[in-house]
């Protein structure tokens, strides 16, 4: 393989069926990387940019990019080298810098997540004020990925991104879905819910979506900025009253842009998703010799719920079984929460339910499970770790102290900045 992505591979491999599953996770990971799938798709023939069946003419005219969440700066990275000297310009808004992004044409900023900052604010009104000077000629690659709702922070003043993170709080507390949220945030950002594209208007503008939302719905995936938004102000207004949230005095809501000029040419296309990384894995799978299965793309519901479910599933598999499954669980915190992340607890909460010739291994497309962690492994090594640290799977669960559970043990999975984004995966293997 090119790149390995897990860092502590050979602390981790430590017996076949491990050796099996990180090979997996290197072929998922390898599958939805951002600089690889837009220089595989896009294609530079003469003066004509070719994507897909469509072609794009490039001469005489001027080239933009905009880059928004988890994947800008990757993307940015590899639109300056298939373009070169034809890209005019352009900004990458990122939640981190990935090491070694040196960028020659597109402005890099860096804004906060998951709540806002002036950070964002000021780095949306500048891709606002790059795009009001496209005219009708011009061409403009956008490039949306997770964290772009946090990120496209532009309140209609007296609101402040303060008073948006502070709706984000309440309605997470409450488990709003990402689709309620999300329709909260459109209306409270100029650059949400087709905002870039009426900022863009006249110019042609072809945004490309990788998506870590479930069910891949493009209206939502960062506040669906490129996407002739079908919600309303009042609507938004009512999801906050059903979940009991007063905004504050100063919260303007906005209405999204409805006139369908502005989006008559752009053309939205779901780039990446979770799938691409099921289908990469469930290929490495069969490869290794196993009968592999994608169980389900859009897992949701309790963490500590989805991986004892998966045990289940695993013991009535046949052996030589692997088990696929993407989406994203949650963790319902309790009053004096300890450090963890939602793949950590599936897999903690597997952990001493999994036979010997079992192992399961969820982790996170972006690398992070709310820690530096992206996942972990569970098995009966895991279980040998624990039992040798006298660690309480029981006690660490109560407080969702994943984090130091599998810090102790040895067995959490280090991969650090990925330059992806599509929901979690979840690996199970059977021997």
């Amino acid at each position: 393989m090119e790149h390995q992505m897990v860092q502590n591979s050979e602390a981790l491999a430590t017996n076949a069926l491990r050796r099996d599953a990180l090979a997996l996770v290197e072929a998922g990971y390898a599958a939805i990387n951002t600089g690889a799938a837009l220089t595989r798709e896009l294609r530079i023939d003469g003066d004509v940019l070719r994507f897909g069946d469509k072609a794009h003419r490039l001469a005489e005219r001027r080239i933009f990019f905009v880059g928004i969440g988890k994947c800008a700066i990757a993307g940015a990275r590899a639109i300056e080298k298939i373009f070169g000297d034809r890209l005019t310009g352009g900004i990458a808004l990122d939640v981190a810098t990935p090491e070694g992004a040196a960028l020659s044409k597109i402005e890099m900023f860096i804004g906060t997540h998951p709540l806002p900052t002036e950070a964002n604010e000021r780095a949306s009104a500048r891709i606002t004020e790059m795009l009001s000077g496209c005219d009708a000629d011009d061409l403009v690659l956008m490039l949306i990925s997770g964290g772009g709702s946090t990120l496209l922070c532009l309140p209609q003043a007296p609101m402040t991104c303060l008073d948006e993170g502070a709706l984000f709080t309440a309605l997470t507390a409450r488990s709003a879905t990402i689709q309620e949220i999300n329709t909260v945030r459109k209306h409270t950002s100029l650059v949400r819910g087709g905002g870039l594209a009426k900022a863009a208007y006249p110019a042609e503008v072809i945004s490309l979506i990788i998506s870590d939302v479930p069910g891949n719905d493009i209206e939502f995936i960062a506040s669906g900025p490129t996407i002739q938004d079908t919600s309303t102000a009042e609507g938004a207004r009512a999801i906050l009253a059903r979940y009991g949230v007063t905004p504050d005095e100063t919260t303007t809501f906005v209405e999204t842009p409805k006139d369908p000029k502005y989006f008559e040419r752009v053309t939205n296309v779901l780039f990446v998703t979770n799938d691409d990384a099921l289908r990469a894995m469930e290929r490495e799978a069969a490869r290794l010799g196993y009968a592999a299965r994608i169980i389900s793309d859009h897992v949701a519901g309790e963490a500590r719920d989805v991986g004892r479910a998966i045990v289940e599933t695993l013991h009535a598999a046949p052996p030589k079984s692997v088990l696929l499954y993407a989406g994203e669980s949650t963790v319902t915190l309790g009053a004096r929460p300890a450090l963890g992340g939602r793949n950590q607890e599936v897999a903690l909460a597997a952990l001493d339910r999994l036979h010997d010739d079992e192992l399961l291994l969820p982790f996170s497309s972006d690398g992070r499970d709310n820690t530096d962690h992206a996942g972990a492994i569970a098995d009966a090594t895991t279980r040998a770790h624990a039992q040798a640290h006298h660690l309480s799977i029981a006690d660490h669960l109560a407080d969702h102290g994943t984090y130091e559970f599998f810090s102790t043990t040895g067995d959490a999975l280090l991969v650090g900045y990925t330059e992806s984004n599509v929901s979690d995966l979840i690996i199970a293997i059977k021997n």
